[in-house]
């Protein structure tokens, strides 16, 4: 395990949050420079971790604890960063996929707001339960269509 260097830590201290937050990840899974803990995480061995950081923002949220809330959340933040920096080296999907696809389910799912030709009169909760039903039924449909 090799040490960055001090012009590496002073570009690193340059990025802005989620860049620095995502190259802190790249660093640590470095196979050189990495962290031999962070090295060894899988998805499976990873897989209770967001449970649980959920649980305890949950936890912190109840309380109506902010300062441990906005702790939590970093990290939820942390597993999610963490579990996308694995899935890149595997070339599943990266982090930049990550929030693209939730951005364009948020889109999708309120056509109230981003879509001017909708004309629905329905809630807002419906409607989204309404288009992921859709989307579900969407799915199977094409992971079934191969079998017939």
């Amino acid at each position: 395990m090799n040490k960055l260097t001090s012009k590496e830590i002073k570009k690193l201290q340059e990025l802005k949050s989620i860049d620095k937050l995502l190259k802190i990840i790249e660093v640590l899974r470095d196979p050189i420079k990495g962290c031999p803990w962070d090295l060894q995480q899988d998805y499976m061995s990873l897989r209770n971790y967001s449970i649980e950081e959920a649980y305890e923002l949950q936890n912190a949220i109840e309380k109506r604890d902010i300062k441990n809330i906005k702790e939590e959340l970093g990290d939820l933040l942390l597993q999610i960063v963490l579990l996308s920096q694995i899935a890149d080296e595997k070339n599943d999907f990266n982090f930049e996929d990550v929030a693209s696809d939730v951005a364009e389910k948020m889109i999708r799912r309120h056509p109230q707001i981003f879509d001017k030709n909708y004309k629905n009169l329905d809630h807002p909760q419906d409607t989204w339960e309404k288009i992921k039903l859709e989307e579900k039924i969407s799915k199977n449909r094409k992971r079934f269509s191969k079998y017939f």
